[in-house]
């Protein structure tokens, strides 16, 4: 169900790529020529995104079916062991997949994810957000267009960049963005567990994003040997300083490959 781009010119470990809501592959656009130089790239888009499916069944969207379909695409790759890389939402898809299957886990980076490392979803409000959600759906791609996350022509990004996301944002699915917030983001969460990480973990941290930095800092209280690479970027830190989001991903999976 998930559209996959393995790059043919990459030399090194697989690295998957997971970017977060209302992205597309062209989050890592700017990243992919540099990371090829001492890993393989492997993007994959979200369900409801660019070029993927957005199936109606809401197990399709489950952190457990992302997981599964993470392990399905290594297996298919002929890779023992990857790295993984996942972006806001992505992140908590990454991070959750690194705690279910960490011996097939080389090292993992992520970046800003409140959807991961804050707190889960209270069990007592589930209806009141899936009621909410409901609007969601009915007012179409108004609500779409009108989140925080959707790429917009701003003028801080180079032109080619920002012209890839605008385009990619008009292939995302109303439908599957809001599958996608029924059933993923309620598993995104991965704060009570984060601290039994057990592989090489770096957090690429743009520090811009003022209302993410106490989550950044209470990350490296929780896990032992967490990495971070605080750089003068926003949450789209990848986009912000790809040079400095890419020498911390070297920094991090060249020693282990």
């Amino acid at each position: 169900m998930m559209h996959v781009e393995v790059s043919k010119r990459g030399v090194g470990p697989y690295l998957m790529l997971v970017h977060g809501m209302c992205s597309s592959r062209a989050q890592w656009r700017p990243n992919l020529a540099e990371l090829e130089r001492f890993c393989t790239p492997v993007v994959v888009e979200l369900l409801g995104h660019g070029r993927s499916e957005s199936p109606d069944d809401p197990a399709a969207y489950s952190v457990a079916a992302y997981i599964a379909r993470f392990e399905a695409l290594r297996d298919g790759l002929g890779a023992e062991r990857w790295a993984v890389c996942g972006q806001s939402f992505g992140a908590g898809l990454t991070l959750s997949y690194a705690l279910a299957h960490p011996e097939r886990i080389l090292a993992q980076a992520f970046t800003n994810s409140s959807s991961a490392l804050g707190p889960a979803y209270p069990a007592a409000d589930e209806a009141a957000r899936l009621a909410r959600l409901e609007g969601f759906e009915a007012r179409g791609r108004a609500a779409l267009e009108a989140m925080a996350f959707y790429p917009k022509r701003s003028g801080r990004l180079p032109a080619e960049v920002e012209d890839e996301l605008a385009r990619d944002a008009e292939l995302i699915s109303v439908h599957g963005v809001a599958q996608g917030m029924r059933w993923t983001s309620p598993g995104l969460s991965v704060a009570a567990r984060f601290g039994e990480t057990r592989v090489p973990t770096l957090l690429v941290n743009g520090r811009r994003e003022k209302r993410f930095q106490p989550l950044r800092d209470q990350a490296a209280k929780t896990l032992a040997g967490l990495q971070i690479a605080d750089l003068e970027g926003g949450h789209p830190v990848n986009l912000d300083c790809p040079d400095g989001f890419v020498a911390a991903v070297r920094d991090l999976v060249e020693p282990l490959s």
